[in-house]
């Protein structure tokens, strides 16, 4: 809920500062510039972050060493590795 308002007070400041660029308005540039930073980084935010698996991942998988608290759920959480790719999941547990 909180995400959606944010995205859309940014949106707005955008739109704002976009208006103001066209009507000449020198803070324009600064509205539409944090209006469009702000929702870029929650996008960003919510495609790089990935929830937490509940099962383990398959063959070719590896169970690294990195084991941490995740600060949201405050369950433990470990680290698989894909050799090939590079591909890291996090696995409650």
């Amino acid at each position: 809920m909180l995400r959606s308002w944010t995205i859309l007070i940014a949106l707005i400041v955008f739109v704002c500062g976009v208006a103001a660029l066209f009507a000449h308005i020198p803070p324009g540039f600064v509205f539409a510039c944090w209006g469009a930073v702000i929702v870029l980084s929650i996008v960003y935010e919510r495609f790089r972050y990935k929830p937490l698996e509940r099962d383990t991942p398959g063959a070719g998988w590896t169970k690294t060493a990195e084991r941490f608290i995740d600060d949201e759920t405050g369950a433990p959480v470990t680290v698989w590795l894909e050799p090939k790719t590079g591909e890291r999941r996090y696995v409650r547990g």
